[in-house]
């Protein structure tokens, strides 16, 4: 693993501190504990701070003021789930959904695995689901401390066209009206190949780069980004204080739901949560989501916001993921979290018109680059028009 300056960094602490915190391999990502979850979970005295800083009667402004860097998270970076066998993986998401398989990377702390980025045309944060495609990955199971749903935002005109599409893939898919707490969305929700649940949400507009380059998708029909995630939780208090810590607060309630959400329109800035007391804990595998990313401007406003969450809870060092740099944590409900910067972004190792059609490997691992390529299962990415398969 590579620190901020590209020198390799020294893993923390084998044996965690009274406080519960991560346990960090040498390789980056939490250290496996048995029943096939990462890491251990926030010891509830931070737990408990937490609630006291969202119990705290200030003012909003006033607490912003005291806790918050000066620029606040925008809404999502990335969503990273798992998946089975890539290929069919790689279809999926650019042949039916016509989204653009921006990088094929490895795993950098597992680099026998890929690690597949799928986005907007030019890789644009708040737009990106990733994959790490496991080859015979048993299915998993979600539970509470887990996301239940992820949902992009697509155009409120185009979820006919999406219930069509679906369809002639033979996908089955449920279209409903959300209004709860006076909202007016509706919702087309139908599962992947391995099961993940996913959610296209009439929303917004489309704005921005927009549609592959390569998709046969309309491009005012195009998934637009990311538009949140669901959360299962046994007691959604703790999760939705962390949340607050990062800037997203309560736009609407009902029942056993919630809704927060970051200031302004970016993309990616919904997270709900469905409290439920007697929800089973959830099983990682192919078809579950492994972590969720929020954006962070570059590498010294992380290091402000670093600051702060490692106040409230255990962060991770900052890491080099080439594209972008992480930091991570696990807020009190189980579900880990991590702050990316936007930049340096996916074309820092490949131009923009031939993104992820070549493997590619951070610096560290270029010496390894063709006895991985050669033990990886080959693939190919179609492309619908404008190309020749890759």
């Amino acid at each position: 693993m590579r620190g901020h300056h590209g020198r390799r960094s020294r893993g923390c602490v084998s044996r965690p501190p009274a406080s519960g915190a991560l346990r960090w391999r040498p390789g980056g990502l939490p250290a496996a504990r048995s029943g096939g979850r990462y890491g251990r979970r926030p010891h509830s005295r931070r737990g408990c701070a937490i609630a006291r800083y969202l119990g705290s009667r200030a003012p909003r402004e006033e607490l912003r003021r005291s806790f918050l860097p000066t620029q606040p998270i925008p809404g999502l970076h990335h969503i990273t789930a798992i998946a089975s066998d890539p290929q069919r993986n790689l279809d999926f998401y650019t042949q039916v959904l016509g989204l653009r398989f921006v990088k094929k990377t490895v795993n950098f702390d597992d680099p026998n695995t890929y690690h597949f980025y799928f986005g907007d045309d030019t890789g644009t944060p708040g737009t990106i689901l990733t994959f790490f495609p496991w080859p015979h990955a048993s299915r998993g199971k979600v539970g509470a401390g887990e996301v239940i749903r992820t949902a992009f935002s697509v155009p409120p005109a185009s979820i006919a066209y999406w219930e069509s599409r679906l369809a002639s893939h033979h996908l089955p898919s449920e279209r409903t009206e959300r209004t709860e707490a006076g909202l007016d969305e509706t919702v087309l929700a139908f599962s992947d190949p391995d099961g993940m649940k996913i959610e296209l949400v009439g929303h917004a507009e489309p704005t921005g780069p927009g549609a592959s380059r390569f998709s046969d998708v309309p491009a005012e029909h195009a998934i637009l980004g990311l538009f949140g995630v669901t959360i299962l939780q046994r007691d959604a208090r703790r999760t939705e204080a962390a949340l607050a810590l990062l800037g997203f607060h309560k736009v609407a309630e009902e029942g056993n739901w919630l809704r927060l959400a970051a200031a302004g329109h970016a993309l990616g800035n919904h997270i709900d949560i469905v409290t439920d007391p007697e929800a089973g804990r959830g099983r990682l595998g192919a078809g579950t989501v492994h972590h969720i990313a929020f954006r962070s401007a570059d590498a010294q406003d992380q290091q402000e916001w670093l600051a702060v969450i490692s106040r409230h809870l255990d962060v991770s060092p900052v890491m080099e993921r080439a594209y972008f740099r992480s930091i991570y944590f696990r807020e009190p409900g189980g579900v880990l979290l991590e702050l990316a910067t936007d930049s340096p972004g996916f074309t820092a190792d490949e131009p923009l018109e031939s993104l992820g059609e070549e493997l590619r490997v951070p610096e560290w691992l270029e010496a390894q680059l063709v006895p991985l390529a050669q033990r990886l299962p080959p693939v190919v990415l179609h492309k619908a028009k404008g190309g020749t398969p890759a």
